[in-house]
Parts: C-alpha cells; sequence; structure tokens
C-alpha cells in the first residue's frame, strides 16, 4: 500500500549520489610477515594537513579526522586514514580525496613520528545534474541546480525540477548537517507537487513547507518533522463519480510527524540478507490547518540466504488513519493496494473501495508478501551482467477496506480478514545497481471481489519499494 496522494517532492538531502563509502575500496594489505612487522611497531601521529582547502572551514573537518591521531601503527594509521577519506567523501563537498602518509620531519620531529596529508579537491560552487528517476511504476526526468558546501560547514542548498509520467514537481531545499555527526541533521524545504491519478479520477496539486530533524538513536535512525501543505484537489476525467465532485476543493493539513528505521540489509532494491523495520506516525490537525487524523502504518521485511544462491524473503505492510472530530478522512489521506508493487495481478492502486469504478482508497489495510530469489536457470553470464538478473516466485496477498471506528477491535480484525486479495506467480527481475529495480512477472490473481480490477497474466513493474 501506498499513500499515494502525499504527494513529496524529491529528495533533496543527504550526501551526494556520485561517490558512496561503499564504493570505496579499502587500502589493500601486503603479505602477511610484512603485516606483522608493521603492527608491531608503535608510531605517533604528529600532524595532520589538509591540502586544498578553499571556502570550506577547518573546524568541520577536525571532528572527521580526528581518530587519525589515536592510531598507534602503522597499519592502524592507514585504516583510520581510509575511514576518515570515506567520511570526508560522505560530507558530499569533495570531488576528490587523497591519502599521503610520510616520516615525521623538522623541529620536534620523533623517530617514529607520521604526518598524514589529506589533499581534497573542492566542488564547484554551483553544480547542475540531469538525471532520470525511476518511482514505483513512474518514471521522472529531473533537472536540479545545487550550491554544495553554501556556508562553508556542509550545508547544501539545491532547486529541482521533476517531470513524470503522473507527477512534476519544483522544489527548493536547504540542508545542514551536525559537525562530526552527518546523520544528525536538518532539511527546510519548499515545494509545488502537482500529480495525475487516473485509477481515481482525480488530479492534485500540493503547495507546502516542511521542516526536518533527522538523528541515529542507537541502532535505529530517527525522523521528526513538520510539514504544512495547501492541497487542490480536482476532477480528472469529464464524467467522474460524484464521490470525486465531493472530494474535490481546497484542503489546508497541518501535521507532525515521526518515523523510526532499523535496517540491517546488505541492499535496499534487492536485499540477501538482514532485516527493516520501519514505523511511521502521523498527526494532523494539532498544529492548525482544516484536516484532523491520527495515522500509523509500519513495514516489516526479512530476508534469509539459502543454499544454491537463493533467497528467500517474508514482507508485511500494515496501516490505520483515523478521523479525529466529524469530518471524514480525505481522500488524499487515505491508503491504497493493488499493483505490482504491492499486491501482484491486480491493477495499480484498484483495489477496495470504488465509485462508479473511481477508486477511493481506504481507513484500513495489511498486506504480506513471501518470495524465493534465485539465479536464472543455467546461470548465463554468471560473474557478469548476469548477476543483476533473478528468478523470481511470489505468493501476496492483503486487504483494504474502511472501518467502523465504534466497533470492537475484534470486529475491526475479523473485517481485515474478510475478502482477503492474493495472487501467486513467478517471474525476471532486473536490479539496477542499488536505485531501482525491474520486473515481469506472470501473476495468477485469486480472491477477486466486485469492483476490483485485475491484470490477468503478465505484468510489468518499476520501482524503489516492492512488498
Amino acid at each position: 500500500a501506498v499513500n499515494i496522494y502525499s504527494l513529496d517532492p524529491l529528495p533533496m538531502q543527504g550526501p551526494e549520489l556520485g561517490v558512496q563509502p561503499d564504493d570505496i575500496e579499502a587500502p589493500g594489505i601486503e603479505q602477511e610477515p610484512k603485516q606483522e612487522v608493521l603492527e608491531n611497531r608503535n608510531v605517533v601521529v604528529q600532524q595532520v594537513h589538509i591540502d586544498g582547502l578553499g571556502r570550506t572551514k577547518e573546524d568541520l573537518l577536525t571532528y572527521e579526522i580526528a581518530d587519525v591521531f589515536r592510531a598507534k601503527s602503522l597499519i592502524d594509521v592507514m585504516k583510520k586514514s581510509h575511514e576518515a577519506r570515506q567520511k570526508l567523501l560522505r560530507l558530499g563537498i569533495f570531488r576528490k580525496v587523497e591519502v599521503l602518509i610520510d616520516t615525521s620531519r623538522g623541529e620536534g620531529a620523533l623517530p617514529n613520528g607520521l604526518d598524514v596529508t589529506f589533499e581534497v579537491t573542492e566542488l564547484r560552487r554551483l553544480t547542475g545534474s540531469y538525471n532520470t528517476m525511476v518511482g514505483n511504476n513512474e518514471g521522472s526526468m529531473v533537472l536540479g541546480l545545487k550550491l554544495p558546501n553554501a556556508l562553508g560547514r556542509a550545508e547544501k542548498l539545491t532547486f529541482q525540477f521533476s517531470y513524470g509520467t503522473k507527477e512534476t514537481s519544483y522544489g527548493l531545499s536547504f540542508f545542514k548537517p551536525q559537525p562530526g555527526n552527518f546523520e544528525r541533521n536538518i532539511s527546510l524545504n519548499l515545494y509545488k507537487v502537482m500529480g495525475q491519478f487516473p485509477w481515481s479520477s482525480l488530479r492534485e496539486t500540493d503547495r507546502g513547507v516542511s521542516a526536518e530533524l533527522t538523528f541515529p538513536m542507537w541502532k535505529t535512525s530517527q525522523t521528526l518533522k513538520w510539514e504544512g501543505v495547501w492541497r487542490e484537489l480536482g476532477c480528472l476525467a469529464r464524467t467522474p463519480s460524484f464521490a470525486i465532485r465531493k472530494e474535490s476543493g481546497h484542503t489546508l493539513k497541518s501535521s507532525l510527524s515521526h518515523a523510526m528505521v532499523i535496517d540491517t540489509r546488505n541492499s535496499s532494491i534487492l536485499p540477501r540478507r538482514g532485516g527493516l523495520l520501519r514505523i511511521h506516525q502521523e498527526l494532523a490537525g494539532f498544529t492548525g490547518g482544516d484536516v484532523s487524523f491520527l495515522k500509523e502504518d509500519f513495514e516489516i521485511q526479512l530476508n534469509k540466504s539459502l543454499f544454491w544462491d537463493s533467497v528467500l524473503s517474508a514482507s508485511l505492510w500494515s496501516g490505520l488513519v483515523l478521523p479525529i472530530g466529524d469530518k471524514p478522512t480525505s481522500i488524499a489521506d487515505r491508503f491504497y493496494l493493488g499493483g505490482p508493487t504491492s499486491i501482484r495481478g491486480f491493477s495499480m492502486y484498484s483495489v477496495g473501495p470504488q465509485s462508479e469504478g473511481d477508486y477511493l482508497g481506504g481507513e484500513a489495510y495489511w498486506a504480506g508478501g513471501l518470495h524465493l530469489y534465485t539465479p536464472l536457470p543455467f546461470r548465463p553470464a554468471k560473474g557478469g551482467f548476469g548477476d543483476l538478473f533473478r528468478t523470481h516466485f511470489f505468493l501476496n496477498a492483503g486487504n483494504l477496506c474502511n472501518l467502523n471506528y465504534g466497533e470492537g477491535p475484534k470486529a475491526h480484525l475479523k473485517k481485515l480478514a474478510e475478502c482477503v486479495r492474493w495472487s501467486y506467480g513467478l517471474g525476471v527481475l532486473l536490479r539496477l545497481g542499488n536505485i531501482a529495480r525491474l520486473e515481469l512477472n506472470y501473476c495468477i490473481p485469486m480472491g477477486v471481489q466486485s469492483g476490483d480490477r485485475i491484470c490477468d497474466g503478465v505484468q510489468f513493474g518499476a520501482g524503489i519499494r516492492f512488498l
């Protein structure tokens, strides 16, 4: 399920996409006898130099290189210098970082003293980008302008324009990390997003502003967010249903939200091991606006490597939106289910409550998936291009409905357990780096209810988040 009507601008904060720490190879260790000699020899790092700085403030980098001074052997110096290089690249303000290690010279030099020099090349003051982006069954052309290191301490000011098959957006974002703790950062966003949703004969224009604080806590990543958005809903078709015409108009949403993520997977696109837990809460109306609701949703995913290079994966999504006050929830705040990225074998977001062929979403849902990923038969191009492909066997199930909140939890669970849609099938998927994946599946939908729209047979899907 995806709350497709929560139109968010493209992410414009975080590190640059060019060089990631995982892409940098660790320095090679030489022969074992040599390693023993180096490890057993005590050394002292006397000085660390950073050459090539222009507008970058030195105090920002002091936190990133501090561990180099704590190294006690040559091997340790190499390792900690490599880790410091990764941290400097992660800041997204340098195009290149090189490390030189030499013996100390000059007055006060110790016999076992070392000097470490980082030679950096800063990014230009203004950079532009042109690329394509894959969303959930949507493609976009993205144009961007960035001012990296805008104030000298890894701040980033970004303007981005995206033109997609269903969505067009403009966004201005300011991102600032805490010195010495890049995972703790704040971002401010100003955006306008226009989307079309043919399954509901609806179009939406959002104009909003948001502020986010992201920080690590124990093994989790936490995000606190405030968002104020003016939403304009209109009819996409000439003859929409009465329910869609009734939803048309303007709303103002002001909400506070919190997200917690624990992610131990080795890859977000096609993991081989590890798990994911994502919990999200949103409270609207407490800080103003004319819509009021409490929204909860979560996602769990577990992955386990098996024999013959195969992987077993299980996932569960669930969500609930509870209206506060007398007004019902807006179609823009409900959940949607169905399609090649959720319950395969059903058309895009075409499951659950509908009126005259227009799908209205639901206030409660659950969806589960069981998957077996295996290598291609006979392993063509093993070790190369063939490793980007996987054979895929799946079983999906779920339900989407509205609840009568005057009834108890037992009645709610009973309704969610009724009229379960499910499907099974097999197909081939292609991993596009660690950015997105494509699926071509043969689907057999089951548990089809009156009003559901199915896609019996071959179904194509593209996206970054799959059930």
